[in-house]
């Protein structure tokens, strides 16, 4: 019989991380990512990959270390997703097939357009082939282009990971713009506490910063334009915060039972222990100002790791830097703590990480872990003129000891995508 020290409040089996994996603009492994975010250092860099000249924006923190066969968004976030798939295996002690399922978030990846013009090119404009679109196909079907195949598939990304790894059952890709990667994590969740499996694996990957990408996110007023110096550009809570700094990264969690893990003799890294998620149908990419749905998943995620809004020590904030984004959760945050919220420390990655968009809940889902691991909270940078509207504890500039054994990470997205995990210790 099942030993009820493995069950929660709820009955559910109780869900370890057993191994984590990430890459971000500050380098590739958990050990190098935390010392840099721990002290300090920012990724964000002027952009190499593609021309920005014109543009108002001119920085990123993208991922420009790891050696691709091609290069494109399908082969970058692939490549990511790999790397930190094999660290997360090994630091949970697991080798040969998975033998668990698969769930990634991945970008809505598409061909850039040089890409596109260089398949059209092949194939000359005739009365018989008429817009660019007929001679993209009559061009393909002409000559097969595996390159560019691949850089259009969607789904590739995990049918690749699942054949590396040995995953089991049809892998599952999903994007719910900047709350996938928590997503992600709260399937791997559910899958284990409804008894379809004992370990699951859970991926966010985001390699898409293209040109195309740039300026759409420009166009929505949404980016810093802080070009000089680039590490100054991310200021979350900050009065003169200007926008979001768009970013690469992945991270991947291994998840078990808590029951299977300790059998099997596992570290445990920590617990899964509540997730929530709600919709916003207010606007396409804006939040609701009154924040009613950020309230609601923040609510949703502490009933169902059954912990009050008292047991939390520490909030990894979305934390954009973007003005109304910010604003919203701190509305949020503050209608669900009250005067609490003031004693809780609250600090951004993305002031050193930059936004890395559909990875997001991911990473900081590994910090979060990590900060419970270390005893250490990393700092929010770049805070030198505070907002006076927002009153919040955000570590400003330097990291912090503390002894944390439950924490809120909040992501939401473009679409009214919103996802809360709260992570806790390993139980006595």
């Amino acid at each position: 019989m099942t030993q009820s020290r493995f069950k929660d409040h709820l009955g559910r089996p109780i869900v370890a991380v057993t191994g984590m994996g990430v890459i971000t603009s500050l380098g590739q492994g958990l050990q190098d990512n935390w010392a840099k975010l721990t002290g300090g250092v920012s990724g964000i860099h002027k952009i190499t990959r593609f021309p920005t000249e014109g543009l108002n924006t001119r920085i990123s923190g993208t991922v420009d270390f790891i050696e691709l066969p091609a290069v494109n968004a399908v082969e970058r976030s692939y490549a990511m997703a790999r790397e930190t798939t094999l660290e997360a295996l090994a630091q949970a002690g697991l080798s040969g097939d998975f033998e668990g399922p698969l769930f990634l978030a991945a970008p809505p990846v598409e061909p850039e357009w040089d890409d596109r013009f260089r398949v059209v090119e092949r194939c000359p404009p005739d009365e018989n082939h008429g817009h660019a679109y007929n001679r993209l196909t009559a061009a393909m079907r002409a000559k097969a282009d595996p390159v560019f195949m691949e850089a259009v598939q969607f789904g590739s990304i995990s049918e690749r990971l699942a054949d590396r790894f040995g995953t089991r059952g049809l892998p599952v890709t999903l994007s719910t713009a900047c709350a996938s990667g928590a997503t992600a994590i709260q399937l791997g969740v559910e899958a284990i506490r409804q008894g379809r499996t004992d370990r699951a694996l859970t991926v966010a990957t985001d390699g898409s910063v293209g040109a195309e990408a740039l300026i759409r996110f420009a166009l929505l007023s949404a980016l810093s334009t802080h070009n000089d110096p680039p590490e100054k550009a991310s200021k979350p809570f900050s009065k003169d915060r200007d926008g979001f700094v768009i970013a690469e990264g992945a991270a991947t969690l291994v998840l078990e039972s808590l029951e299977a893990a300790v059998a099997r003799g596992a570290k445990v890294l920590g617990i899964m222990k509540g997730c929530g998620e709600k919709a916003d149908h207010f606007h396409r990419t804006r939040s609701s100002p009154d924040g009613a749905p950020a309230i609601a998943t923040i609510r949703a995620a502490l009933d169902d790791a059954g912990l009050s809004e008292n047991q939390v020590c520490y909030i990894n904030a979305h934390g954009t830097s973007t003005p109304e984004n910010d604003k919203m959760e701190y509305g949020a945050m503050l209608a669900v703590f009250g005067d609490r919220l003031k004693a809780i420390p609250v600090s951004s990655n993305k002031s050193m990480i930059g936004h890395t968009l559909t990875a997001a809940g991911a990473v900081e889902a590994v910090f979060s872990i990590q900060t419970m691991l270390t005893g250490t909270v990393p700092p929010t940078i770049n805070y030198v003129n505070p907002d006076p509207a927002i009153e919040l504890d955000v570590v400003p500039n330097v990291k912090r000891d503390a002894d944390v054994s439950a924490v809120l990470s909040n992501s939401f997205g473009f679409g009214g995508q919103n996802a809360s995990l709260v992570m806790t210790r390993e139980p006595a």
